[in-house]
């Protein structure tokens, strides 16, 4: 039984697939991770590419002014307030006194004042402090200084975007694995399940992949305007209730305690 379930593995989307990581191999386990980690960087990164760099390449070509961040603040010598970009995703404008005389439809609004940096988005706003440069030192603030910059920094940006996401997936997931076994472990005694406390960190760790799909899903429809913001939220939500509904639900598809292997096929090769 065990050693045919293990065959399952192949399909992670489905309960059955999930139980049969429990049996597999860990490398089989972490290889399926990484796969399953790489797709959601990927959409992670196209969403970035189409929804948020276009709006910043048009801020940057809209900086008709100059300035810069002097002790922790903004010494701007332009239009304020004024809208530097605005596209569906992604808003960018200076307002120095954060006076709310600037309303974008974006869902995201990036408003930069005297002191801080606003972010408004659909629960409210939140405030970042400049960096606090030493006496002396300044950092401009201008379309000559930041576009060269921008254009040489992107594609390090774009590869710390697919790695964090990916990498950073996987590591979530092997810590949720591990703060789920025990109690996975326990629950597999309560309904005869036969696993080890390997097996239900296994199964842990193989319960996240659906969500990891699901992540990367949200993030193309998003894009292509399926998903609004609000719908977006929801679904970032559902993934972790996804893993609990797997974690549980593959359970029932181990084998219980005393079952009876299935006898071995004399015709089929040992593997």
């Amino acid at each position: 039984m065990k050693a045919s379930l293990a065959n399952f593995a192949a399909e992670p989307i489905t309960p059955r697939g999930m139980a049969a990581f429990a049996y597999g191999t860990f490398t089989r386990l972490w290889v399926t991770q990484l796969v399953v980690g790489l797709l959601a960087g990927i959409s992670v990164v196209w969403f970035f590419d189409d929804g948020c760099v276009p709006a910043i390449g048009k801020a940057l070509g809209n900086l008709t002014g100059s300035g810069a961040i002097v002790s922790g603040e903004l010494v701007w010598h332009g239009d304020s307030p004024k809208v530097l970009a605005e596209e569906r995703f992604l808003a960018l404008d200076v307002d120095l006194n954060h006076s709310r005389q600037v309303h974008c439809t974006s869902d995201v609004q990036v408003e930069f004042g005297r002191d801080s940096i606003r972010v408004f988005i659909l629960p409210g706003c939140v405030d970042f402090d400049y960096p606090n440069n030493p006496p002396g030192q300044t950092i401009p603030v201008s379309r000559e200084d930041l576009e060269p910059l921008w254009g040489a920094w992107l594609p390090e940006i774009q590869a710390l975007v697919l790695a964090g996401t990916w990498f950073g997936l996987v590591l979530w997931w092997n810590v949720v694995a591990t703060v789920y076994c025990l109690p996975v472990w326990i629950l597999g005694l309560v309904t005869f399940r036969s696993m080890g406390i390997t097996h239900s960190w296994r199964l842990a760790g193989a319960s996240q992949l659906p969500g990891g799909l699901l992540l990367a899903l949200a993030f193309f429809l998003y894009d292509f305007g399926v998903l609004d913001m609000v719908q977006f939220g929801f679904v970032l939500a559902a993934q972790f209730l996804l893993g609990w509904l797997y974690l549980f639900i593959s359970l029932f598809f181990l084998p219980s305690r005393g079952s009876k292997a299935t006898a071995k096929n004399p015709f089929v090769a040992a593997k």
